[in-house]
C-alpha cells in the first residue's frame, strides 16, 4: 500500500455497509453517502474528483472479485 493512497483506503473502508443490492448481489456503493463524505471533507473540486475516482477503481475491483466465478 502506497501511503498516498491510505486515506482513500480508509474511506473506501468505512463505506463497507453502503453496498447497493439487487436480486443478483451486490450493485455498487451507495453514491450518495459517498458523496456526503466527500463533501464533509472540504475538499477542492480536483480533490473530490480524485477522491472519487479512486473509491470508484476501489469499488470496481472489488465488485469484480466479488463476481469471480
Amino acid at each position: 500500500m502506497w501511503p498516498e493512497n491510505w486515506s482513500a483506503v480508509q474511506l473506501f473502508i468505512r463505506l463497507d455497509t453502503q453496498w447497493r443490492y439487487s436480486f443478483n448481489g451486490r450493485e455498487g456503493l451507495d453514491h450518495n453517502v459517498l458523496f456526503r463524505h466527500l463533501d464533509n471533507m472540504g475538499l477542492s473540486p480536483e480533490e473530490w474528483g480524485r477522491w472519487f475516482d479512486e473509491i470508484r477503481i476501489m469499488e470496481l475491483t472489488a465488485l469484480e472479485a466479488m463476481t469471480a466465478t
